[in-house]
């Protein structure tokens, strides 16, 4: 390759760049607080035959700049079929099954042309608030089908040579609850492409095409390169770990996902041929996410390694035809953050097995994923939305973070000034979650406390979660960490679901509330190794109970007896 390192480097964050004032146009531009507050979009750039990721922004989930290589590709294998790409298309799709998530994630793919021919392609994906289906906010835990979980759209022209074609807004418009909102996401996601493209011109037009598309398959290049160069330093041969689902929500029987990580010199094989088969709730996923999650796993792990298609390069994936998976239409896949979060868990629990010093322990596991729907006063209809936080697990040079992010995503929990000035609710409480995180040398993060009174006359609340029965897991020798709880109160007193972790059709009154109780993370380390004077801080700062430390650490108020 004829660049220089110093164009390369220039150009690399030159590109990046770019993905990331795309993830800014829409987080400051969308309407749901979901995307705007909470960040749930995401942008990047695309190889223009073959759909591969080339650069990602640092400030969208990269779950869904994984995914969306298949997306892309979706697109491109659609277009060949119908005449073509042309220049002043945008193609916009949210289908689950062919380079999706679920179906509330909305993907918008552009080409951008250059003398004439496809130069790359630019794509946007945002969480849209309400997509139609049985559940206000989409997140149905009882959906036997994709059917009740939203509208399904195949991927279609938004423009066609330029033409903005009303007609597929207004289809989208009358399947929303919410059309306002989802009118305003629409346009954030078309003005950051439109500025992504405006961006990526002046860029070639700087430093001429070939020389950027010679820096893009150079990035992809040492990206597959330092990969390889990682997998070698680990010791060859295979190790297995599998954790479990609470449930599909329709049937109360753990789900298991099983991973056997195979290293053979600088190749990697992940085989979950031993995970469960395709289930009847919506806690399925398509074989695509599966890889975009697998994807997210490794650049945890390997975090020093370029975030493109190079990063996959050197990974082999073996995955059941009728594994939950890998599934198809009609199966329900709304649910996919809880799974793919556990997929992330299993190759976390591998790699300690055979790298311990760089492993992490399991974070909380499950997003929460919260609905409170209604009608105010003057008639008018409310969802509230939110995902909500738990602990991170602890790793070989630290304690977990406390209350922190979902590792699938850099999304961050909505504040809930937000949230309460756009609904009618209240947080009675926010605050951390005492001896939830797991014990070890170094402790799991602590998971939170939310407690959300209704302040409107009445409501209905759904719940979509996990690890309700299954704890976030210690590596290398540490604890596991406390599972989830919600709680909800009525009439006749306080409840729990009977699924513990998925529920629907909750109704509550106004001075009602409902709660929930997130995990922490998992430790790392034997907790006998504890330092006594971290002991003594988390008893100090309320993280662990003076109880759990003395039963945990044989702490005493000072420091334990036979400790160096």
């Amino acid at each position: 390759m004829s660049i220089d390192a110093v164009t390369l480097a220039i150009l690399k964050g030159r590109l990046e760049q770019i993905a990331d004032e795309m993830d800014a146009t829409l987080f400051r531009s969308a309407f749901n607080p979901i995307i705007a507050e909470a960040h749930d979009a995401s942008h990047g750039i695309y190889d223009a035959d073959t759909g591969e990721t080339m650069v990602q922004g640092k400030s969208g989930l990269p779950i869904f700049v994984g995914v969306m290589a298949f997306a892309v590709k979706a697109v491109i294998d659609k277009a060949a079929k119908s005449g073509g790409v042309h220049e002043g298309d945008v193609w916009i799709f949210n289908d689950p099954y062919d380079g999706g998530t679920h179906l509330s994630d909305f993907r918008l793919v552009k080409p951008v042309f250059r003398n004439g021919r496809v130069f790359c392609f630019l794509a946007s994906v945002g969480h849209w608030h309400d997509v139609g289906g049985n559940v206000p906010g989409n997140y149905n835990p009882v959906a036997t089908e994709s059917f009740q979980e939203g509208m399904l759209i195949p991927p279609v022209k938004l423009y066609d040579k330029g033409e903005w074609r009303q007609d597929i807004v207004d289809i989208l418009s009358a399947n929303s609850r919410l059309p306002l909102s989802l009118y305003g996401d629409l346009n954030g996601q078309i003005n950051a492409l439109e500025l992504g493209e405006k961006r990526i011109h002046a860029l070639i037009d700087e430093y001429s095409d070939v020389t950027v598309a010679d820096c893009l398959v150079e990035l992809k290049a040492r990206a597959a390169q330092m990969m390889r160069a990682q997998i070698a330093s680990l010791p060859s041969g295979t190790v297995s770990a599998e954790d479990f689902l609470d449930n599909d929500g329709i049937v109360d029987e753990p789900l298991k996902i099983a991973l056997d990580l195979t290293i053979d010199g600088d190749r990697m094989v992940m085989d979950f041929s031993r995970s469960s088969p395709a289930c009847a709730g919506p806690v399925n996923i398509s074989r695509s996410t599966t890889i975009a999650a697998c994807y997210v796993a490794l650049k945890h792990i390997f975090g020093d390694v370029p975030a493109n298609a190079g990063v996959l390069e050197p990974v082999e994936f073996r995955i059941a035809g009728d594994s939950l998976l890998s599934v198809k239409a009609p199966k329900p896949v709304g649910g996919y953050t809880e799974t793919i979060l556990r997929l992330i868990d299993v190759v976390f629990e591998a790699v300690a097995k055979i790298a311990p010093d760089e492993a992490m322990a399991c974070a909380y596991g499950t997003i929460n994923a919260l609905s409170l729907a209604g009608h105010r006063a003057n008639g008018q209809r409310w969802v509230m939305f939110s995902f909500f936080g738990g602990g991170h697990g602890a790793h070989g040079h630290g304690d977990g973070l406390n209350h922190g992010n979902a590792p699938i995503s850099t999304a961050t929990i909505p504040p809930l000034e937000i949230l309460e000035a756009a609904y009618p609710v209240c947080f009675t409480q926010w605050a951390l979650r005492p001896d939830s995180g797991g014990p070890g040398e170094y402790r799991g993060g602590l998971g939170a406390i939310y407690e959300i009174e209704l302040l409107e006359e009445k409501a209905d609340v759904f719940l979509f979660g996990e690890r309700g029965k299954f704890p976030p897991r210690g590596v290398a020798g540490g604890g596991d960490a406390a599972t989830n709880r919600f709680i909800y109160e009525q009439d006749d007193g306080v409840h729990e679901p009977p699924m513990v972790s998925k529920m629907i059709g909750i109704q509550l009154k106004k001075g009602q509330k409902v709660r929930l109780e997130t995990p922490g993370g998992g430790g790392h380390g034997d907790p006998a190794r504890r330092a006594p004077e971290a002991i003594a801080r988390d008893v100090r700062l309320g993280y662990v109970s003076a109880e759990a430390a003395a039963a945990t650490y044989g702490y005493e108020g000072n420091e334990p007896e036979g400790r160096q």
